[in-house]
C-alpha cells in the first residue's frame, strides 16, 4: 500500500497567482521570477512512494484530441518508460526524486512509480458550475487507495474561483470496509486542473497567451496547437510536483501551509535559462510549427514543463 507524500500560474506583479485553496495548495497566478536561495522547508509529514496510479476524470466535453496530449504526458512521467528524445518528460520529472533524499527522516519505502490508471467521463452530471465540494466529490469517484485523482474541467465549466486559480491539489478523507468489521480512514491526493481557453488564457495559459498583466511580449506557439490544453499541461505538471513532494500539507514547501511555495512554485514564471518577467526563458523551437517547447513525450509531443526547484543545489532547475 502507497503512503501518500505530499501542492503556478504565473506573475506576481505579471499576474496574479493561481492561489488555489480547496484544501491547501494551488497554482498561483504570481509569475514574478524570484530568488529562491532558500531551500524548501521539509515539514516531517510522508511523501507518496510505491507504485501510485493517476487516475483522470474527464469532465465536459474534451476532444480526443486532447485527452490524447494529456495521457501522453501522463504516460512519458514514468522514469521506466523509454525516450530517446532529450529532454524529456521522464527528465524533468527525475528532479522530484531529489526531495527523497533531503528528508529528515528516512524509511525503507519503495520508489515512486507512476503510471496513467483509470479514465472516467462525466458528461456535465452536476451541470457547468462547479463548486470546491463538488470538485471533491468528482475526485472520490476515482480509485482512492495508491491514486491520485485528477479532475479535469473543459472550456464551457465554470469552478469556484476559477482564474484567481488555474488549479489546485489537495486531499480528502475515505473510509473502507475491512473485514474485521471495522472502518479503516486514509487520505487520498487530488488535482484539479480547468481549460482556460475561453474564461481566462490570459491568467492561466500564458506563455501560449497575451498576459493580462506585465510586461506584453508576443505569446508563443502552443507545442500541441491548442492553448487550452498545452496551458493544462503547464498547471498539472506544476501541481503533480506539489502532490508528490508535498501531499498533506507537511511536506516539503515554503511559506504558510494554506499558500505555500512548492517544487514548482517557488520557481514561477521560468520554463528556460535566462527567464524574467515576461519572458519564459530560451526554449527549444520546432522548425516546423514554430512552437516552443522543453521536453519532449510519447508519440513524438513536445510540451512545455515549469522548472522545479532543485533541493540539492538550492536553485531553479530547468531543462534548457
Amino acid at each position: 500500500m502507497a503512503s501518500f507524500v505530499s501542492s503556478q500560474c504565473f506573475f506576481k506583479i505579471l499576474f496574479l497567482l493561481c492561489l488555489f485553496q480547496l484544501s491547501f495548495a494551488s497554482r498561483k497566478l504570481n509569475e514574478l521570477v524570484e530568488d529562491q536561495s532558500q531551500l524548501l522547508h521539509y515539514h516531517n509529514g510522508p511523501l507518496l512512494y510505491g507504485k501510485i496510479s493517476i487516475n483522470l476524470i474527464w469532465y465536459g466535453n474534451f476532444k480526443p484530441s486532447q485527452k490524447a496530449v494529456i495521457t501522453d504526458f501522463i504516460t512519458t512521467l514514468s522514469t521506466q518508460t523509454p525516450q530517446s528524445n532529450q529532454p524529456s518528460v521522464a527528465t524533468w520529472w527525475k528532479t522530484t526524486e531529489k526531495y527523497y533524499n533531503h528528508r529528515t527522516s528516512k524509511k525503507n519505502s519503495p520508489p515512486l512509480s507512476l503510471s496513467l490508471g483509470n479514465q472516467i467521463y462525466q458528461n456535465y452530471t452536476l451541470g457547468k458550475s462547479l463548486n470546491n465540494k463538488q470538485l471533491i466529490h468528482l475526485a472520490s469517484k476515482g480509485d482512492q487507495k495508491n491514486a491520485i485523482n485528477v479532475v479535469l474541467t473543459s472550456s464551457d465549466v465554470t469552478v469556484e474561483g476559477f482564474c484567481s486559480r488555474c488549479g489546485t491539489h489537495g486531499f480528502s478523507s475515505s473510509s473502507s470496509y475491512s473485514l474485521l468489521g471495522k472502518n479503516k480512514n486514509y487520505k487520498f491526493a487530488y488535482i484539479w486542473v480547468g481549460n482556460s481557453e475561453t474564461q481566462c488564457p490570459g491568467q492561466c495559459a500564458w506563455p501560449f497567451h497575451q498576459p493580462i498583466y506585465g510586461p506584453q511580449n508576443p505569446p508563443l506557439i502552443a507545442p500541441n496547437n491548442d492553448v487550452g490544453v498545452d496551458g493544462m499541461v503547464i498547471n498539472l505538471a506544476t501541481l503533480l510536483a506539489g502532490t508528490v513532494t508535498n501531499p498533506f500539507g507537511n511536506g516539503f514547501f515554503q511559506g504558510p501551509s494554506d499558500e505555500p511555495l512548492e517544487a514548482a512554485t517557488a520557481c514561477p514564471g521560468v520554463y528556460g535559462k535566462g527567464a524574467y518577467p515576461g519572458y519564459a526563458g530560451a526554449l527549444l523551437v520546432d522548425p516546423t510549427t514554430g512552437a516552443s517547447y522543453n521536453a519532449n513525450g510519447a508519440n513524438g509531443r513536445k510540451y512545455l514543463l515549469p522548472a522545479l526547484y532543485d533541493p540539492s543545489t538550492s536553485s531553479c532547475s530547468t531543462l534548457v
